[in-house]
């Protein structure tokens, strides 16, 4: 069964709010920490929570999110508010956990302080179900993330990442490592969990591969 019961794409909403957001991906059963405190989307959390508790996070697809109207992704991730609470000077501060991608088609006029748009997830079907973890070198990823996380000074629990399941160290790693957002959007796009794996396993080889080029005391 799919998280929250929603185990299809026709359970979900065609309709939603979006929280665009530069460098912030969000992942099928992954979850996302945010701090809210702009008006607008303490509207949309406020709203959320007298709902479904959806809300789709997506990328400016500039990369540039203080533009006055950024143009956004076609792809994001709808998650359900799964955490809630409320500061002493008004700011929200959510867990967000994933429940499927969806392709953007088109924004809509909703009255809202917030963006919203029609979207649709039959493309993502799969993300609904556990995902297939067949294929992954899941040694060269843990190696992978060792040799990035040196490189970059990362304290690291290694033993609760080698407890966790293969998915949440992909998705995890996907979230919280400092790639660009073109490299973010590329992870979260990849159809299937290898694919991912292998994307991030070349990208953090890429990152220590520059750094080693790099002359001793060069700034990068």
């Amino acid at each position: 069964m799919s998280a929250f019961g929603f185990r299809k794409p026709a359970d979900l909403p065609q309709q939603i709010a979006l929280f665009p957001l530069e460098g912030a991906i969000l992942l099928p059963r992954g979850v996302l920490a945010l701090n809210i405190f702009e008006p607008r989307y303490l509207n949309m959390i406020d709203d959320a929570l007298g709902g479904e508790r959806l809300i789709g996070m997506i990328q400016p697809a500039t990369g540039e999110e203080h533009e006055t109207i950024p143009e956004l992704a076609d792809v994001g991730t709808v998650g359900r508010i799964t955490t809630f609470s409320e500061t002493d000077d008004g700011r929200y501060l959510v867990t967000l956990t994933g429940i499927a991608r969806f392709h953007m088609h088109q924004e809509i006029k909703a009255g809202t302080p917030y963006r919203q748009a029609l979207v649709s997830f039959d493309g993502y079907a799969t993300d609904f179900s556990p995902a297939d973890e067949h294929g992954i070198d899941r040694p060269s990823l843990i190696a992978s993330l060792k040799s990035y996380a040196g490189l970059h000074g990362f304290q690291v629990d290694w033993d609760s990442v080698e407890q966790a399941p293969t998915e949440t160290v992909i998705n995890v790693a996907a979230q919280i490592c400092p790639f660009d957002s073109a490299a973010k959007q590329a992870l979260l796009e990849t159809v299937t969990l290898p694919e991912r794996a292998r994307a991030l396993i070349a990208l953090l080889a890429w990152d220590v591969a520059a750094d080693d080029t790099q002359p001793p005391g060069t700034l990068q």
